[in-house]
């Protein structure tokens, strides 16, 4: 067999498929570049030439200099970046005309100094300016992706590749497979990254508009492609199968490339999707999730529709703050083409907020102007002014609501100036924004031509205010389900406290209500003898799950019943556990100044803080990514619960989940609200809710263990080597490769037994050297199942000895956990399963009856609008079930689909006649006749395509066909009855796809 490697398997099919997204390929061998910054000389002075007319050679010599000098800084690359997207002097790149730039795409560029050099696999040149790069791997290659990241994030912490890495703008990170959503670890698929100097981060990218239907591939010339394939010494592969299959658009390398280096996408992303961010840990360099893109994009196709207002519907976590200021940058541009200058601002319901908003504001770069006073608002309003700084920055408002919301009229915008445009962000639409107040009716009629754009992860949902009749309906959507398939958010779990614990509080409480009567409930839960056994528990608690979890550094916080039950939870906790080491925080409005709490937040969002203890503030808009543990003292309604409980959802180390521990018994409170927010979903959704052995064997010995392997492989393909692999892949079930790997491993020992024995004419029964490159495939596919495991498992090995250590020192215990599921996951549970359901083509396979049965008796139980949170996670178990089953099911018709050339018709006969049982042949001896049965068949019908009206016709002209075939050339036994069954099942196939055209 020729080269099968990474090379000829991922790398030059992605080459190609640049060069039909527009990259002209560009030899090393007769290339010219500067090895200190890998600038093409050559090409970046002719693209320069050509975008800026005026500009001589001297010039764009002397601005590449100052290039590399830019990129020699310790800043990131920021510098570089800012002279990249400028819009005033010589232009580096075309932005107004994309198209005139000029794109070549190279491979193995080395990235060298002094003896140290790396090489990624494929870089793209923008004007001769290696902007982006493309590192491969071969499917099912060892340590999947997570060897790439690993490697990648010690090249950039090596100070000699400094301005490689500050000239590099996009990264993208393939072993050419589809994601599996259920990996802990980005293990597979394509993932795309921007730089940075510790640790890069691997985003996801689904995309969300068909790029088959609005992207025109270029044609690859035959002397285009034998150029690459001869420049990289790979001529040999050019009419093998398995090139011919990775060339195709939609593999997975192929399509992020399709989706982020498309030339309006890599566009977009150059010019809007970078952010340089000041964080504690140093400067930041983010870049757009893919979320964010298609809300940018959604918001500007609603501009364009006459859209005024609007909800961007983005689960908690998911980065809105960010969302804003990505915005700014690309709706200045977007109004700019019409001589409008927009105005932006930022509307928070809380000073707090308005204090974060600021900070995140200014660190990626804005100029941030803040309004605390009605005067100053009505000041503002009235101006026209859109920038107030003198360096020109881009600029946004940050307004405070609260000061406003029962004042009288703010003013009205200075005669509604056409050439400025306001555009408010309003953050966290689910909250203060009381239609019944003055502040959104003075908002409204200050500018009526004004843009409003409500940013919230939960949505008011309910009569009386109901954010969809407010602001709008939803622009986009991005789901919580989906937040924690991408890695941006993590799963919850409720923890129930230890029974014992229970014993001991029930008793404090008993003991209080009999000293001091009957008191109010806030004076019993805030009393000493309450408050120190639930304290004791919440700090063991504390102490067990670092333990336990194997991270020392996780933060919690504590939601009290009352600010008085706050403050006895610290002065106890000073008294009894602040000896040992431990650090709190008490953070209450009526408790020390702004100030003192601001820097308290900021040290318990650096470490310096344990615990913090809360009553009302922090619920919502407050992020820190170490805080994984929180104690529910209290019950809290609606969509401000799920706002509480997602204060442990972000992203933190290696850590797959937050814990909620519910002193409260939150299930019903949030069995109520879960059913809001599905009921929402369902109406998002349609009525889509409603569909639903000897060492020395004899030569008849050999030929016949050969007949099994072919049988045992039947349903695989054995010539297409790329293709083995694809199926290979989504074969989740152990067991199942690891028979197939037990197969092929007999295959190899049967190979070497033939050539001992010197039976050699029987090699040719089977490709045994190509039975070495499947065995391959099939034992990586299986070390990364291995691997798979090891990482879900290590975590739960780990945490199970800790925690049986953790017992005998603390004798601590809890009584159970559950994981909390958000509405949509359900929602999107559902919508999977119909789908895979609706892609099956053979629906009276009685495995797809069967489920279609399940599907129908499950929903017919109980309506959805009425599930309460046990029923939905029931529901959600038995759906994956169901879907699983149907994926598998699908995986093999799609297997038995290829064995016949696509052809559903012969699937279904194929399947209708192993079912019917009266052959006992081999389904690889009934494929080998019904294939010569669909040859005869095609014939006939492309001889006389009307053969297909007349039934009766067509059935006695297949059946000397089907006997042929069946009988006399494959020599299996048939009775009349089953060559007329065969017959029939044939023609009725025919005829119904010359009635449906299916």
């Amino acid at each position: 067999m020729s080269k099968f490697n990474e090379d000829s398997r991922v790398k030059i099919p992605a080459i190609l498929h640049l060069v039909r997204l527009g990259y002209k390929y560009l030899s090393l061998k007769e290339a010219r570049w500067d090895p200190d910054t890998n600038i093409f000389p050559d090409v970046f002075v002719s693209a320069l030439q050509l975008i800026n007319p005026t500009a001589d050679e001297e010039e764009l010599l002397r601005l590449k200099d100052e290039l590399s000098l830019m990129l020699e800084n310790e800043d990131l690359g920021k510098a570089f970046y800012e002279r990249l997207t400028e819009k005033s002097g010589t232009k580096i790149i075309d932005f107004e005309d994309f198209s005139r730039n000029t794109f070549n795409v190279v491979t193995e560029l080395p990235c060298k100094n002094k003896d140290e050099e790396f090489r990624p696999d494929i870089t793209i040149l923008v004007n001769g300016m290696p902007l982006a790069f493309i590192e491969v791997k071969k499917p099912n290659n060892k340590e999947g992706v997570l060897a790439e990241r690993k490697r990648m994030k010690t090249r950039f912490q090596n100070s000699k590749f400094r301005k490689f890495v500050n000239i590099t703008q996009l990264m993208i990170f393939s072993n050419n497979m589809e994601y599996d959503d259920g990996s802990p670890d980005p293990i597979e698929g394509a993932f795309y990254a921007t730089t940075s100097y510790s640790d890069p981060v691997f985003n996801y990218f689904r995309d969300e508009e068909d790029l088959s239907r609005t992207v025109k591939l270029l044609p690859v010339s035959s002397g285009a492609e034998d150029e690459v394939l001869k420049d990289n010494n790979l001529a040999v592969i050019k009419h093998n199968p398995e090139f011919l299959t990775n060339k195709e658009p939609t593999s997975p390398t192929n399509r992020i490339c399709t989706s982020i280096l498309e030339h309006d996408r890599f566009s977009f992303f150059l010019r809007y999707a970078l952010a340089y961010v000041a964080e504690d840990d140093g400067l930041q360099k983010h870049v757009m999730r893919y979320p964010q893109v298609f809300a940018t994009k959604a918001i500007e196709r609603a501009l364009r529709a006459g859209t005024k207002k609007g909800i961007i519907w983005h689960t908690q976590g998911s980065g809105k703050t960010a969302l804003a200021y990505f915005n700014v940058g690309h709706l200045t541009d977007y109004f700019a083409k019409n001589s409008i200058v927009p105005k932006f601002y930022f509307i928070v319901d809380r000073l707090d907020l308005l204090i974060q908003a600021q900070r995140e504001f200014q660190a990626r770069g804005l100029s941030v102007r803040t309004i605390n006073s009605r005067t100053d608002f009505a000041k503002d309003i009235k101006s026209n002014k859109a920038i107030h700084n003198d360096q020109g920055l881009p600029e946004i408002t940050v307004v405070n609501i609260q000061k406003f919301q029962d004042d009288p009229e703010i003013g009205k915008a200075s005669d509604y100036d056409l050439s400025v445009q306001r555009v408010f962000f309003l953050d966290e639409v689910h909250r203060s924004y009381n239609p019944k107040g003055s502040f959104l009716a003075n908002l409204t009629t200050a500018d009526p031509n004004a843009i409003k754009l409500g940013l919230t992860g939960t949505p008011l949902l309910g009569n009386e205010y109901d954010s969809k009749s407010i602001f709008g309906d939803y622009i986009h959507k991005y789901y919580y389900n989906a937040s924690i398939a991408d890695g941006y958010t993590l799963r919850l779990i409720r923890e129930e406290i230890a029974s014992n614990y229970k014993l001991v509080l029930q008793q404090a409480l008993d003991e209080v209500e009999v000293a001091v009567g009957a008191l109010d409930k806030k004076a019993i839960f805030a009393d000493t003898r309450f408050v120190e056994p639930m304290l004791d528990y919440i700090i063991n608690d504390l102490r067990d799950s670092r333990i336990a979890l194997g991270e020392p550094t996780i933060g919690a916080m504590v939601i009290c019943d009352s600010s008085e039950q706050a403050k006895q939870m610290e002065e106890q906790f000073q008294k009894t556990f602040a000896p040992s080491g431990l650090t709190s925080a008490l953070i209450l409005h009526d408790v020390g100044d702004k100030e003192t709490r601001k820097d308290l937040v900021e040290d318990f969002k650096a470490g310096k803080i344990d615990i913090l203890f809360v009553y009302n503030m922090l619920l919502t808009g407050f992020d820190a990514k170490r805080l994984k543990k929180l104690y529910l003292g209290r019950v809290i309604k609606r969509h401000n619960l799920l706002q509480a409980l997602t204060r442990v959802n972000r992203t933190y180390k290696d850590m797959r989940y937050g814990f909620v521990v519910d002193f409260a018994d939150i299930r019903k409170e949030f069995d109520a609200t879960n059913k809001a927010y599905f009921d929402e979903l369902q109406a998002e959704l349609g009525d889509e809710m409603e569909r639903y052995s000897n060492l020395f064997k004899s030569r008849e010995e050999i030929e016949q263990e050969i007949e099994d392997i072919k049988d045992q492989l039947f349903r695989f393909d054995l010539i297409n080597a790329e293709v083995f692999s694809q199926q290979i892949s989504q074969i989740q079930d152990r067991k199942q490769v690891q028979q197939i790997k037990q197969t092929l491993d007999n295959a190899k020992s049967l190979y070497n037994l033939i050539r001992l024995m010197g039976h050699f004419d029987v090699l040719e029964q089977l490709d045994f050297k190509k039975i070495t490159w499947l065995y391959r495939e099939v034992s990586n596919h299986l070390d990364r199942l291995n691997l798979k495991e090891n990482l879900e498992n290590s975590d739960a090995a780990s945490n199970l000895l800790n925690s049986a250590l953790e017992d005998v020192v603390f004798m601590f215990s809890k009584i159970g956990e559950e994981e909390l599921v958000l509405a949509d996951e359900l929602k999107n549970t559902l919508r999977q399963t119909r789908e895979a359901l609706a892609n099956n083509y053979d629906q009276k396979d009685p495995e797809f009856v069967s489920l279609r049965e399940e599907l129908e008796r499950l929903f017919k139980k109980k309506k959805l609008s009425e599930v309460d949170q046990e029923t939905m996670i029931a529901n959600i178990g038995s759906l994956n079930k169901i879907h699983d089953r149907i994926k598998e099911l699908n995986r093999q018709n799609d297997q038995l689909r290829a064995k016949y050339g696509n052809d559903r018709k012969f699937v279904r006969v194929h399947k209708r006649l192993v079912e019917q049982g009266s052959l006992t042949e081999s389904e690889r001896r009934i494929y080998e006749a019904l294939t010569g049965v669909k040859a005869a068949a095609d014939l006939v019908v492309l001889e006389n395509s009307q053969v297909v009206r007349n039934e009766n016709y067509f059935e006695q002209t297949m059946m000397r066909p089907v006997i042929e075939e069946f009988k006399n050339k494959q020599k299996i036994k048939l009775n009349p009855e089953v060559s007329r069954f065969i017959n029939s099942l044939v023609t009725r196939e025919y005829l119904e796809e010359y009635k449906t055209g299916a």
